[in-house]
């Protein structure tokens, strides 16, 4: 038998790559060389050099030719102790939330299961249920960008859904959702499944669900390292009742946690206090922006409980590109979501950048 004739790579691709997949299109993140960077919400200071020094010390210390230890006991340990998890409750660690978002959405993974979330929201929510094969609904937010607690209750009804995912705050809006508004949704959910809230923001909010994990056994809390000042090292890490924990830790990969994700983390959690007030300075920079925003002509300035604002302004796309001109990057979220039109996500940064920005924005305005 003569051997077929051997494929062309485009239908190679055709013939193995799911549809869905090759319908998409990649993450992209923007070039920020020589950028005022506030597109992506992170935290614009280093830790103090003295710190930066012992940390490298200890990073130089490793045996990197050594797998990690693959239990984490330690630095789990170490979240629980200082980060509020409840006596009793452990931790559950990934690289970034986006690791944990999917490792959820694998554990629950049945066909014509359904995860629901409120939109606009974190666009990963939705690709991690595609990736799985799972069914995605979206509930829209009212126009003002507020949670719409009867539309998200139908849709419990409707739906029943193995996940549903709530922001808390929420990205890309910076909406803090009534913690009552939570505790009905946590409850309507609970003969579906779980509910997880993320609180990814949660250094700069005032409020979180992680004390009430020991009333609601479908209560999944999320959060990450990132937005506290250690977005490079790539940690996250959730809680819920030990039972559930354990058969989502059958999911996690092998060492997914790297050494020296470890041993920053470790480090930095002996100096949290250096995090926290960077935190607290970023939370009076945002409350000073955002009045600076509102008495802007033609913008509108949505309530934010984390390290962004939302704004809107006459024509986000124009006013982008003269920010871009100006060396100033911001996240043009008008093309996230119809609910979105002509908005644009700020980071909060330092008052040299937030003073950068505000004038690049003025002169942006003025063009229009």
């Amino acid at each position: 038998m003569n051997p077929s004739k051997p494929e062309t790579v485009d239908e190679l691709v055709a013939n193995v790559i799911r549809p869905l997949v090759r319908g998409w299109q990649s993450y992209h993140v923007p070039s920020a060389e020589g950028m005022v960077k506030l597109d992506a919400m992170e935290n614009p200071y280093l830790l103090p050099p003295a710190l930066r020094e012992e940390l490298a010390q200890r990073l130089a210390a490793l045996e990197l030719n050594r797998y990690p230890v693959p239990s984490y006991t330690r630095l789990k340990a170490a979240i629980c102790a200082q980060l509020g998890v409840p006596a009793g409750y452990d931790v559950l660690l990934g690289n970034g939330s986006d690791e944990l978002i999917t490792m959820l959405s694998v554990a629950c993974a049945i066909p014509g299961r359904t995860i629901l979330a409120p939109e606009p929201g974190f666009v990963m929510y939705g690709v991690s249920a595609k990736m799985a094969g799972l069914d995605y609904v979206g509930v829209p937010l009212r126009a003002d960008l507020t949670l719409d607690l009867p539309a998200m209750l139908a849709a419990i009804e409707a739906h029943k859904p193995v996940i549903t995912w709530l922001g808390y705050p929420n990205n890309p809006t910076g909406t803090l959702y009534p913690m009552a508004d939570v505790l009905r949704i946590i409850e309507a959910a609970a003969p579906y499944g779980l509910v997880v809230v993320d609180e990814a923001y949660q250094p700069f909010a005032a409020s979180t669900l992680m004390p009430a994990l020991p009333q609601h056994n479908n209560l999944v809390v999320m959060r990450t390292v990132s937005k506290l000042g250690l977005a490079g090292i790539r940690l996250g890490y959730l809680s819920a009742a030990p039972a559930l924990l354990r058969e989502l830790d059958k999911v996690r990969p092998p060492y997914n946690v790297n050494m020296l994700t470890e041993t920053a983390a470790l480090f930095v959690l002996e100096h949290l206090q250096v995090l926290e007030a960077q935190a607290a300075q970023l939370r009076e920079a945002r409350s000073v922006l955002a009045a600076e925003l509102a008495a802007l002509e033609g913008v509108e300035v949505f309530p934010s409980a984390a390290n962004f604002i939302l704004i809107r302004v006459p024509d986000a796309d124009k006013v982008c590109a003269a920010l871009l001109a100006r060396r100033v990057l911001v996240k043009n979220a008008g093309r996230m979501h119809v609910l979105l039109q002509n908005c644009l996500r700020i980071t909060v940064s330092t008052d040299e950048e937030n003073a950068i920005f505000l004038t690049a924005l003025k002169d942006a305005l003025r063009e229009q």
